[in-house]
């Protein structure tokens, strides 16, 4: 009968000790690996905020200045009618509300304030405070060719040679519309700030959000969370102050005058700064700077943080085509 030989117990300890190693290492790449893809979502997410949020904002300010095929310089009681403005309507100054209204000064498409309070536009009361807010009015680009009862719930704008009529979905599916005269959807939209509690795996958390105003029939002045995770949003406005079709100044919406915003034509372009941030803390995040500058003007944003939140700043420079004394007309 053959002997059969067992392993001996040095080689068993040995055996244990080499799983040992290779075990330990498959352990390592995996957390390795764990914290790597953790890391890749988290900067990916904040990528995708930053990129969603310009592009929301950009869109709508490019299209100010564009009244169709309405040619006048501005509206008057002669060429003009529209609704009164709705109640709890957002504002800044004269002449800034939802539509055109009967005081002595030009329209305000583009404006913007800074929230010193919670309070900010007159319809704002959930500002983040030291964070600006942005009113536009605008024509949503696509010429409507045919009405329908569907439309009813927002605005629009007839616009022919030398008269202009804003009005709501629910009296121009009624409206006779001269055969040369374009329709337009019309909106009016503030963007915002605000600090919000959510929760998130359970746990109650503090998080930033761009909002929006938004302009509608039925409900007035609406608002709707448009993107979690904005933290702070900063306005630089290139100023032509020669009339010569070039910006010549950058101004902060504090350094921003009346005069400037009567003069719409002078303001050709818009920078936007938003700074965006995770919307819960990594424990195991170490930064060795987390300091934030929003701007590279004088009167710059500088923020400087000690918590365990990942932070972005996104930026971009947006082109104002139908202001200015070269603008594109239809």
């Amino acid at each position: 009968m053959k002997k059969s030989n067992g392993f001996t117990l040095l080689e068993v300890m040995i055996s244990l000790f080499i799983g040992g190693l290779i075990l330990g290492g498959v352990m390592l790449t995996y957390l390795s690996m764990k914290v790597t893809t953790r890391d890749t979502m988290m900067i990916g997410e904040l990528q995708e905020t930053g990129r969603l949020a310009l592009t929301i904002m950009q869109r709508d300010i490019e299209q100010i200045g564009f009244w169709g095929t309405f040619y006048e310089t501005g509206f008057t009681d002669d060429n003009s009618t529209s609704p009164s403005n709705p109640s709890g309507d957002c504002s800044g100054g004269l002449n800034n509300g939802s539509f055109p209204d009967t005081e002595p000064t030009n329209f305000r498409p583009i404006y913007a304030q800074l929230a010193t309070s919670s309070t900010v536009l007159s319809c704002v009361t959930n500002a983040k405070s030291q964070t600006d807010a942005i009113q536009l009015k605008f024509l949503e680009g696509n010429q409507l060719l045919v009405k329908t009862s569907a439309l009813s719930n927002k605005y629009y704008f007839i616009a022919e040679l030398e008269k202009a009529e804003f009005i709501s979905g629910t009296n121009l599916v009624s409206k006779t519309i001269n055969s040369n005269a374009t329709l337009w959807p019309y909106s009016h939209h503030v963007y915002y700030i605000a600090n919000e509690s959510l929760v998130i795996n359970g746990k109650t958390v503090s998080v930033p959000v761009l909002r929006r105003k938004r302009l509608t029939v039925s409900g007035g002045i609406t608002d709707e969370a448009i993107m979690e995770g904005v933290e702070d949003l900063r306005l630089l406005f290139g100023i032509d102050t020669t009339a010569d079709g070039r910006v010549n100044q950058y101004r902060s919406t504090n350094e921003m005058r009346d005069s400037d915003w009567e003069n719409g034509n002078a303001i050709l372009t818009v920078q936007l700064f938003i700074l965006v941030r995770s919307l819960e803390e990594d424990a195991d995040l170490s930064l060795t700077n987390q300091t934030y500058t929003l701007g590279h003007d004088t009167n710059k944003r500088v923020h400087t943080f000690s918590d365990k939140y990942r932070r972005t700043v996104f930026s971009t420079t947006v082109r104002l085509n139908n202001m200015g004394v070269n603008l594109w007309r239809m």
